[in-house]
């Protein structure tokens, strides 16, 4: 069995059709869907970008005590394992976060191509003239958004964008290695993350006639700074950039089943997180404007599609809830690898095969779980019926905020006042759960309520 994992980076779980979004054209994923085992309750495990990866690529929680970080020495990946199988293992990114300098994320992989020149990274020198498409102010980076209309200043045809490029290459990567007895091909686009950079005929499916200004790479803040019509065009941007992605996973697709290689092959679609485009008035998927402020991390950033293909597995929906941390048992579970010991992800051979319907009682999202009392960091508790947005010590229940996922899925009515005991089940568990982890004494105890005992 070959096995293909793609990551497209702060793509929605809504912003799928098939997912029940009517507004959004996404027709390649929702053939795809067709044929998957569908995971509605797939969450994020360490947040954001490269945290989860690590979850992804080891089965190993990383927001417990390391974060954003390089994969360390001695840290043992998927690819690692499936090349002791005897798999040629190849990578294909146009994320190059996993490529800066000591990140290691291309340990075990024979081969890795990385399209250059992605959101600001330092690639075109050349002095073009640039002219931002919004004010300054409103741009989370403005030096980067210089850099990267730099990198793509010479750009005239979509199949230039990096997605395109990016599924592209992994495409022809099949073509010229589809005979080998069994691969293990790793692609990871950047895309839909910002900078939102959609041909302008992807933006106008959702926004046609836009004459305002582009708000292409929006500071991350409340809404107030925006209008009604900018923050609706910056929607299209988003909107846009998914439909981008789905054209190119589709182009990938129509190789892969050209190439005779469909009914051999796992098949596994993720992203790292969502964003939030003026849902509970913020536009971003955490705050950079008050490091010590953190924001609640709701479904729209927190719930992440998980698609997997796999041959002789029907298709089917599932609400189990799971996380990436179950990628690397459920591959080498599937291919009939030994899993290492201590791993905390669980294989999800089991509910894929029908055999169960659940696989854990509750999941943690999270970024680095703090080592300073001043800083209030939301960790969200899920199990299914009920949300606990747990700040830690430092907000306590008085701040900390609980929604009923049955009555309520978008989380807009905090009702701890009327459930306390609930709320306080949720953070017994989440306490529990990150001591299980080995999390560093002085992050635990910050986690910790004033009220406990």
């Amino acid at each position: 069995m070959n096995v293909i994992v793609i990551v497209s980076d702060t793509f929605r779980y809504d912003h799928i059709a098939a997912n029940g979004n009517p507004d959004i054209r996404t027709p390649h994923f929702d053939a795809f869907a067709a044929e998957c085992v569908n995971f509605d309750h797939a969450y994020v495990g360490s947040f954001p970008t490269v945290p989860h990866r690590t979850d992804l690529l080891t089965g190993h929680y990383v927001y417990q005590n390391r974060g954003w970080s390089p994969l360390p020495a001695g840290e043992r990946t998927l690819a690692m394992d499936l090349g002791q199988e005897g798999y040629v293992n190849q990578m294909v990114v146009d994320h190059m976060q996993l490529f800066a300098p000591g990140m290691n994320f291309h340990r075990g992989f024979h081969g890795w191509q990385a399209i250059r020149g992605q959101a600001g990274e330092p690639y075109i020198t050349d002095p073009v003239p640039i002219t931002l498409p919004c004010a300054p102010e409103k741009i989370r980076t403005p030096d980067a958004a210089v850099r990267y209309l730099k990198n793509v200043y010479y750009r005239t045809h979509e199949r230039e964008h990096f997605v395109a490029q990016t599924f592209a290459e992994a495409a022809d990567w099949l073509e010229r290695n589809y005979t080998h007895e069994k691969f293990f091909l790793y692609i990871d686009t950047f895309t839909p993350h910002e900078p939102w950079d959609p041909p302008q005929h992807y933006t106008d499916m959702y926004d046609p006639g836009y004459e305002g200004e582009k708000i292409f790479w929006p500071r991350y803040d409340r809404t107030d700074y925006l209008t009604e019509p900018e923050l609706r065009h910056a929607r299209a941007l988003y909107a846009g950039s998914v439909s981008l992605v789905d054209t190119w996973f589709g182009h990938f697709v129509e190789r892969l089943r050209n190439l005779g290689l469909w009914d051999d092959t796992l098949i596994i679609f993720n992203a790292d997180h969502g964003f939030y485009i003026g849902e509970h008035g913020y536009i971003g998927k955490h705050t950079v404007l008050e490091p010590k402020q953190g924001w609640p991390l709701y479904r729209e950033v927190s719930r992440v599609p998980l698609l997997v293909r796999a041959p002789g597995i029907a298709p089917r929906r599932t609400d189990a809830l799971v996380q990436a941390i179950d990628v690397t048992p459920t591959v080498l579970d599937l291919v009939g690898a030994p899993t290492r010991d201590g791993l905390h992800g669980k294989s999800l051979a089991p509910l894929l095969r029908g055999e169960t319907d659940t696989h854990r009682d509750a999941v943690i999202t999270s970024p680095l779980l703090p080592t300073q009392e001043d800083v209030l960091l939301y960790s969200t508790v899920n199990d299914g019926e009920w949300t606990l947005m747990d700040p830690g010590k430092h907000g306590g229940l008085e701040q900390a905020e609980l929604y009923h996922l049955t009555s309520d899925p978008d989380e807009k009515t905090n009702v701890i006042a009327d459930h306390p005991d609930v709320a306080q089940r949720l953070h017994e568990r989440y306490v529990a759960e990150i001591e299980a982890l080995g999390t560093e004494r002085a992050r635990v105890d910050l986690r910790r309520w004033p009220s406990d005992t």
